[in-house]
């Protein structure tokens, strides 16, 4: 059992990027399955599925490169953790990267990016950002 199965997530997504995996296996759980919606949308991962083969179901990531075998996510990291957690309100979120970076929020309306937040008017938990 994982105490952050978000952190689990973006550390497999890493990992598999920088061994140059075409794919990356987790297991299954409704928050990732909306953050990987996020980044497929975004343009990080080409796309996800979830596979049933085994007693737990698990999900299917396939990674993303360029046309020189580069991993698309350069840096992908947790922002709040269990044992600390990062709110900001719409007012406090602004564009990382000169807006090149992802944000990915958890708000009353749902999860959405850092943009989609600043024109919807809401903040909530900062959860990872892309780039």
């Amino acid at each position: 059992m994982h105490s952050d199965p978000i952190a689990d997530l973006l550390t497999r997504i890493r990992n598999g990027a920088q061994a140059h995996h075409t794919s990356v296996d987790i297991p299954h759980s409704k928050i990732k399955i909306e953050i990987l919606k996020i980044l497929e949308a975004e343009g990080y991962v080409t796309s996800h599925e979830v596979v049933n083969e085994t007693k737990f179901p698990t999900i299917r990531i396939q990674l993303r490169y360029d046309a020189k075998r580069k991993p698309i996510i350069t840096e992908i990291k947790r922002i709040s953790k269990p044992g600390l957690r990062i709110y900001k309100s719409a007012s406090e979120i602004r564009p990382i990267r000169s807006g090149l970076a992802t944000r990915i929020v958890s708000t009353s309306q749902g999860l959405m990016t850092d943009r989609e937040a600043r024109k919807r008017k809401v903040g909530g938990e900062i959860l990872c950002e892309v780039y």
